[in-house]
């Protein structure tokens, strides 16, 4: 616990130094082509009612239960077990979805960015109010599902990276929930910013539990 809060604000510093920079930067860089483009309301109106929509319809819910409920039960599981290296996970994977809710929290709340609407009526694809909580930090942009669920993945991958099985098992599980958002809660800008976002917050909280320390 001591060791998850003293490095969990220099960790989400660092995922904005150096050249991890350049990957916020891209974020937003892709984001505007795609919203200036209209290819986010073209995504819109052509994915309402889409055949693989019931498929991917939990991806709402398990992308807020398991970052809530599963991280606490796994750590449970590692204290009643006195498994050290599941304990570590825990906090390992708890600190990247934190930092990932916490950064994309924080730029919804100045980008203001407007929701996908209930009907294909009225391209509202473009419209942001930039500013400070303008617009809240439950909806916008990037979409916190898809970053949180691609930090877990990626701490997780650069924790485990020569497994095979937990490498894609990641991958699909952080696509999933993104694609899944994408295709009902935000437009498709903010599920790529998301991703993007949350792979670098991932990498830097894994990177910072070396091997030793993970042992």
């Amino acid at each position: 616990m001591k060791y998850f809060i003293s490095t969990l604000p220099k960790n989400i510093a660092k995922s904005f130094r150096g050249k991890n920079l350049y990957w916020h930067i891209l974020a937003i860089i892709a984001t505007a082509l795609i919203v200036t483009s209209g290819f986010d309301w073209y995504y819109f109106v052509e994915t309402r009612g889409f055949y693989l929509e019931k498929f991917f319809s939990p991806a709402i819910a398990i992308g807020a239960i398991l970052p809530m409920f599963g991280l606490p039960i796994l750590l449970l599981i590692g204290w009643i077990t006195k498994n050290k290296q599941t304990r570590i996970l825990a906090w390992v994977l708890g600190q990247a979805a934190f930092a990932g809710w916490f950064v994309s929290s924080a730029y919804k709340a100045l980008t203001g960015r407007i929701q996908p609407p209930t009907s294909t009526l009225l391209d509202i694809s473009r419209q942001f109010n930039f500013g400070f909580f303008k617009e809240g930090v439950f909806w916008g942009w990037p979409s916190s599902h898809t970053t949180v669920a691609f930090a877990m993945a990626f701490a997780l991958i650069t924790l485990y990276p020569k497994n095979k099985v937990v490498v894609v098992s990641a991958v699909l599980y952080a696509l999933y929930i993104g694609i899944g958002i994408s295709f009902d809660i935000h437009w498709f800008s903010e599920f790529i910013a998301g991703a993007i976002i949350g792979t670098v917050i991932g990498i830097v909280v894994g990177k910072n539990f070396d091997s030793k320390t993970f042992s």
